[in-house]
């Protein structure tokens, strides 16, 4: 096949430069220009794989990646005056300081010159590798060794943003060194002084270096939302085990130096506890692909057990309220959690089994999620928050299998759900 492409692309080199080349060489008194050899050589680009992620917009990112450590035969002629020459590649360049000509200092033009010459023709060089350090070793695949809990209680005397009426605030809360999405509360809309109560938690891989980042926005229908706020909570500031109840002041940046953070722009009032993990409560961490366990004893011979652990779930949000509760469906038989209350980011680390006789090639598992209501009597006692089919084929194959997915009929919402297969 590559030969064939090589063919193909050199020819439609050929065929884009051809007219550019010979609008430009009258100027110059040339009388062609051509490719006296052109071919990318025998070795072709070799597909090294697909790199797939999301970012906090929702968007899906998928970048082929494709390595080529070709021997390329480029040959350029030039005719002018009945004369032929090969043309090599050269670099100029001047350097004007203060209105004189650097390049006129003895022996500076000459060094400088073969510097550039040497680094412009390892450029030349295949493969070049280009190596950056994107982070840290010491940081990278820490486990989890704590969680922090907020309660994002409420905020005071915040600004007008918005030219007829007040403010539209929320808050968004993000861990650094963390890549999972902010955890966000509902808006509250044209309210300078908005109570939340919302309560958050998220994973603490190293408390000495992490910090909670804290912003304020102004919701806006249309366009960008306007940052109200930022303030920053070091989780080496928290003592273990114990709820602080903090009141920050919303400044414009974490600059310590930055004099617009003189201008006072209001408060929010976090309530905030840091809780390490005991030994016995350290999670595995979800990229380990570790081993699947065997299926207990009675397990079918040529079926399984399929064991489903609903992790958590994030921005799920009901009309009325919010105290979301998961429902699994296989094969008619029916599973929930318990339900959670107040929450559009819950957490259960609850475990489900399904006793099947033989293995779910063709089957889905239906989840659910839903809100119950609290209060007896309202007109809208239970509400649905989103729901997935699960293809359970690939759990089949890979034995486990531990991913975020989507819900359907939910604006941002997701739920983690880790599958797992064993046999006997």
């Amino acid at each position: 096949m590559w030969p064939y492409l090589d063919k193909a692309i050199c020819k439609t080199a050929r065929d884009i430069s051809k007219p550019i080349i010979a609008e430009q060489i009258p100027k110059y008194k040339i009388q062609s220009v051509d490719f006296e050899t052109l071919s990318l050589g025998t070795l072709p680009p070799t597909f090294q794989g697909m790199k797939v992620y999301t970012t906090e917009e929702k968007e899906l990112i998928m970048e082929p990646a494709l390595k080529w450590a070709g021997n390329p035969n480029i040959h350029v002629t030039v005719k002018a005056f009945g004369l032929k020459a090969t043309v090599q590649p050269h670099v100029d360049f001047g350097l004007k300081l203060l209105g004189a000509d650097a390049m006129a200092i003895p022996g500076l033009y000459r060094f400088v010159q073969e510097l550039i010459k040497e680094q412009v023709a390892n450029m030349y060089l295949w493969p070049k590798t280009l190596e950056i350090p994107i982070l840290d070793p010491g940081k990278a695949r820490k486990k989890p060794v704590g969680v922090i809990h907020v309660k994002v209680v409420k905020a005071m005397n915040l600004k007008k943003k918005d030219l007829l009426g007040a403010s539209d605030p929320y808050v968004k809360l993000k861990l650094t060194e963390d890549k999972l999405p902010s955890k966000k509360t509902a808006v509250k809309y044209k309210n300078l002084n908005p109570e939340w109560n919302e309560e958050f938690s998220m994973s603490i891989r190293d408390p000495q270096t992490q910090a909670l980042e804290v912003f304020v926005y102004d919701w806006e229908k249309f366009g960008s939302h306007e940052k109200m706020g930022i303030n920053v909570v070091p989780v080496k500031d928290l003592t273990p085990e114990e709820t602080k109840v903090l009141t920050l002041e919303l400044l414009k940046s974490i600059d310590p130096d930055d004099v617009r953070n003189e201008k006072s722009r209001g408060q929010l009032v976090l309530e905030v506890t840091y809780k390490p993990f005991k030994e016995d409560e350290m999670p595995d961490d979800p990229e380990d692909s570790g081993t699947v366990e065997k299926a207990p004893e009675g397990t079918p011979a040529v079926g399984g057990l399929l064991v489903v652990t609903v992790h958590q779930a994030q921005d799920v949000e009901g009309k009325h309220h919010t105290n979301p509760y998961v429902r699994l469906i296989l094969k008619g038989e029916e599973r929930k959690t318990k339900t959670i209350k107040k929450n559009r980011d819950p957490r259960w680390e609850e475990e489900f089994e399904f006793m099947l006789e033989e293995p779910p090639n063709d089957d889905k598992l239906h989840v659910e999620v839903h809100s119950v209501s609290s209060r007896i009597g309202l007109l809208h006692p239970k509400e649905n928050l989103g729901y997935v089919d699960i293809n359970l084929a690939d759990v089949v194959s890979n034995r486990r299998i531990n991913q975020s997915y989507n819900l359907i009929d939910s604006k941002n919402g997701r739920i983690q759900i880790e599958l797992q297969w064993r046999t006997s």
